[in-house]
């Protein structure tokens, strides 16, 4: 029943009869029923109401009428040059390129992450900032970080007490936020140890910005991520639009979070409800409007400069039309925002016989609704994820060890689900596998039907399991492009982590490495949850 409620939910907007059209000429669903008869429960769905107050920005355009514009009537549209975007491969790459980034900003660094190591790499990272915000001509530079509270203040030497020498230093310049998520408060607050408490919810965004650059990625600020654990990176230089949305993204997040106090001490900002000592639903109110003000604005400021200037013909016609556009999602359903899965569920949804989808994550738990899509749509499906041995939780210690056993579990009981339907020729797993590194890659390519180059693909935080759609605050993009050479890079990206890959079959489970105990079978669906 997926699958007609991400339908539902787009009720609202501009493209209703070709929709409903679309979804009834699908025939027969994989039981036998028609689409028709789908249609009833719908009326009993409950889903968040996204209001479009501005037209799709490329109606404005002739160029920008790509198959995916639909996603312009929820978020801003960001038209680029492909040349302005380019694919980073390697984590070493990852680090290289941040640290240059940082040398050479001279109005902003924003930095949003989940948190910031405590490594030699992570103090290198710090002493470049450092050495910048001391150069003559940064007096005017502002550095702003984003961390998670819980995560953040992780032992006696943590997040927190890496970056005290810049609050100490440069108090002027340098401001430090950390997100409480508001669902940990009260007992639960004092009851729930260290580590587990990060189970509750997280600030989960990976953003790096730098002047009018920025990395969108799914990795940390930490060692592995710098050296040895594959992730997604793109780089975006000279997008000021973008950038100051994402700029704008973070520092409403950082309203509503704790702020750094050169003594280590945490303060809520001037005129915020506290997130786990004041009113929840206040804090969560005031929080989304926030947060949505910066989209909703994004959207006018756009609308107005684009209608101004589409009424302008000679302005018009001098404009060089974008080849590639970005769509920012966010997902932060504590607050009550669910851009990015609704934007997901859609993309799902929509997908035609033919069409190619290579999906992946690091840690395979996909919500419900998102494996009943993968399971009813007509699409083809390559899902890439960690074997056990590359999990991040691979060899650690107590309960935590035992994680990689409860991912290998939900993973055969997918499995299983695909095989019991017949799905085995269109659903795909794969496993990544490589000696001595670890995966945290994750996203979604898009192959039109007969198409050698994807069209599309999402790129961000979201592990499309239970905690990015309901529990951490999430942020990724849908990146759109015509142009061959950027299709070719992301193209590229997708067959370099696909490679290092083996097909899963029903001897993959017979393996002694694949064994689960008896325990985690039956503590895996109380679990799975929170991881």
């Amino acid at each position: 029943m997926a699958a007609p409620a991400a339908l539902w939910r787009r009720l609202g907007g501009p493209g209703l009869v070709a929709l409903l059209a679309r979804f009834c000429n699908r025939n027969r669903d994989r039981r036998g029923r028609t689409p028709l008869v789908l249609l009833a429960p719908l009326l009993a769905q409950s889903a968040p109401q996204i209001t479009a107050k501005y037209p799709a920005l490329g109606c404005f355009s002739p160029h920008g009428t790509h198959q995916f514009q639909w996603i312009g009537n929820l978020v801003p549209e960001f038209g680029i040059s492909s040349s302005n975007v380019k694919v980073l491969s390697t984590p070493s790459e990852f680090y290289e390129v941040m640290k240059a980034q940082i040398k050479t900003s001279k109005k902003r660094i924003t930095m949003a992450s989940l948190y910031l190591g405590i490594g030699p790499l992570e103090q290198e990272l710090v002493n470049t900032l450092e050495e910048t915000l001391k150069c003559p001509d940064s007096s005017e530079l502002q550095v702003s970080i984003l961390l998670d509270y819980t995560r953040g203040s992780r032992g006696r030497k943590n997040s927190r007490t890496m970056l005290l020498p810049l609050l100490h230093r440069f108090p002027d310049n340098v401001r430090v936020s950390l997100f409480h998520t508001p669902h940990l408060r009260g007992l639960l607050r004092l009851l729930v140890p260290e580590r587990f408490n990060e189970t509750i919810g997280l600030q989960h965004m990976k953003i790096y910005l730098f002047d009018d650059n920025i990395i969108l990625s799914g990795a940390n600020l930490s060692d592995s991520y710098f050296t040895n654990r594959q992730d997604r990176y793109v780089l975006f230089q000279g997008c000021s639009e973008l950038a100051d949305f994402f700029s704008d993204l973070v520092g409403a997040v950082s309203e509503a979070s704790l702020q750094l106090q050169p003594d280590d001490t945490v303060q809520v900002e001037e005129g915020m409800e506290h997130p786990y000592q004041g009113d929840k639903t206040k804090y969560c109110e005031a929080a989304s409007k926030k947060v949505m003000g910066v989209i909703e604005d994004a959207r006018r400021r756009q609308y107005e400069h684009r209608s101004t200037k589409f009424q302008n013909e000679r302005s018009a016609s001098d404009m060089e039309p974008p080849d590639t556009w970005v769509y920012p999602l966010v997902q932060m359903k504590p607050f009550g925002i669910q851009i990015d899965e609704l934007v997901t569920e859609t993309l799902l949804t929509e997908a035609e016989r033919g069409d190619q989808l290579y999906l992946t994550t690091g840690y395979f738990n996909l919500t419900q609704e998102y494996m009943d899509l993968l399971l009813g749509t007509r699409a083809d499906y390559n899902i890439l994820l960690a074997a056990p041995e590359v999990n991040g939780f691979f060899g650690a210690k107590g309960i935590a060890g035992a994680i990689p056993a409860a991912y290998v579990h939900i993973e055969h009981q997918f499995y299983s689900e695909v095989c019991r339907h017949g799905q085995e020729m269109r659903v795909k797993l794969r496993e990544y596998h490589r000696d001595l590194w670890t995966f945290h890659a994750k996203g979604l390519w898009f192959y039109s039907a007969g198409a050698d180059l994807p069209c599309l693909t999402l790129v961000g935080s979201p592990n499309f399991g239970y905690r990015s759609v309901h529990r951490d605050l999430e942020a990724q993009i849908a990146l759109v492009t015509e142009n061959k050479e950027l299709q070719q890079q992301l193209h590229k990206e997708q067959q370099q982590l696909y490679n290092l890959s083996n097909a899963v079959s029903p001897a993959t489970f017979q393996h002694p490495s694949r064994y689960v105990k008896l325990w985690v079978k039956l503590v895996t669906p109380l679990i799975k949850n929170f991881f």
